[in-house]
């Protein structure tokens, strides 16, 4: 089976801090847009901003893994370890503030991935990560 690319469609506040966001910070071409509205190109999956007005509280919660609050809901790409890597040094570079700064986790376990939390401007949650063999993805 050959893996084809997800679409995710999240709620931002502000269309321009996203664009900036998701455009120069990660690096995501941009695709597709409406003054609603902007696709990008993550990884070769297509994301979509959509513009929603902010809500009055926080429905997000956290579950603990591996000693860190992991922020849920949230999305991501399983990443080559180079490409986290020069991702993790560019995030750091811009002064992106981490909820879990990258580390690697499940040291020496099945399942050991190099991982990172930080959110968009509008507090989306996003976790990228990496496997020195894809097999782990799914090792128990």
């Amino acid at each position: 089976m050959s893996l084809r690319p997800f679409h995710l469609a999240f709620p931002v506040h502000d269309l321009d801090a996203a664009r900036t966001f998701y455009g120069e910070v990660l690096g995501c071409p941009e695709g597709r847009s409406a003054p609603e509205w902007i696709d990008f190109d993550l990884y070769g999956h297509q994301i979509v901003a959509h513009l929603v007005p902010a809500k009055g509280s926080d429905d997000s919660g956290a579950n603990a893994v591996d000693g860190h609050d992991v922020p849920v809901p949230h999305f991501g790409v399983v990443l080559a370890m180079e490409d986290w890597q020069r991702l993790a040094d560019r995030l750091s570079a811009a002064g992106t503030r981490f909820d879990i700064e990258p580390y690697v986790r499940f040291k020496g376990e099945p399942g050991e991935q190099a991982t990172m939390f930080f959110r968009d401007p509008s507090g989306n949650a996003i976790e990228m990560k990496a496997f020195k063999g894809l097999e782990q993805l799914f090792a128990k």
